[in-house]
C-alpha cells in the first residue's frame, strides 16, 4: 500500500485529535506508529492511552515541555533540531507505518526547521509510509506539496465562553 503525505493545520481545534485518531486505526490494522511532538510536554490523557500500546506506538517529545506561545528559547530550538533529524532517521529505517510530526507546522514556523528541510523529508518518505504533519500555519507551498491537507476551521468552541479544558474530553 502506498503511503501519502498529510498535513492538518488551520486556527480550530482537532488537528491533533485527528492525527491521533489515525493512530488508533493504524494500530487496530496492526500497523507500527511513530509520534514526534514538537513544543509540547505530552502531559494529555490520550498520551496516557497510547502507552497501553508499547510494541506498536511509540511517542517522542521534542520540545521541553514549557514553550506553546512565544518564541523559543535556544534550548527548545535545539531539541526540535534533534527530534527533525530523529524522524529523518526513523523515515529512513521505514519500520513504521504511519509517522506523526505533531506541531511540525509550528517548528517550521518558528525557524526550528526549515520549509526547504521539510520538502525534503517529504521527499525520502519510504513509499509504503504514511507521514502527517500537524499544527497551524501550514506554508502554501509544503500544502502544495502534501497528499492531503485538512485545514480545521473553528466555527464555534465552547472554550470562547470561559469552559476550561477538561481532563478525558480536551485533554
Amino acid at each position: 500500500m502506498k503511503g501519502h503525505i498529510q498535513i492538518y493545520t488551520g486556527n480550530g481545534k482537532g488537528k491533533t485529535t485527528s492525527a491521533l485518531g489515525l493512530t488508533i486505526r493504524a494500530v487496530g490494522a496492526g500497523n507500527k506508529v511513530f509520534i514526534g511532538q514538537f513544543l509540547k510536554s505530552g502531559k494529555y490523557s490520550e498520551m496516557n492511552a497510547l502507552k497501553k500500546f508499547p510494541d506498536q506506538i511509540t511517542v517522542e517529545h521534542y520540545g521541553l515541555g514549557h514553550f506553546v506561545k512565544g518564541l523559543p528559547s535556544k534550548a527548545d530550538k535545539n531539541a526540535g533540531i534533534k527530534g527533525f533529524k530523529e524522524i529523518g532517521d526513523i523515515l529512513k529505517k521505514g519500520e513504521h507505518d504511519l509517522v506523526i510530526m505533531d506541531e511540525g507546522n509550528v517548528a517550521l514556523k518558528y525557524g526550528i526547521i526549515t520549509e526547504q528541510a521539510l520538502l525534503d523529508l517529504f521527499d525520502k518518505k519510504p513509499d509504503h509510509v504514511e507521514l502527517v504533519v500537524t499544527g497551524r500555519g501550514a506554508t502554501s507551498v509544503i500544502m502544495d506539496r502534501a497528499d492531503r491537507v485538512i485545514e480545521m476551521s473553528e466555527v464555534k468552541h465552547y472554550y470562547n465562553q470561559g469552559v476550561k479544558a477538561r481532563v478525558g474530553i480536551e485533554k
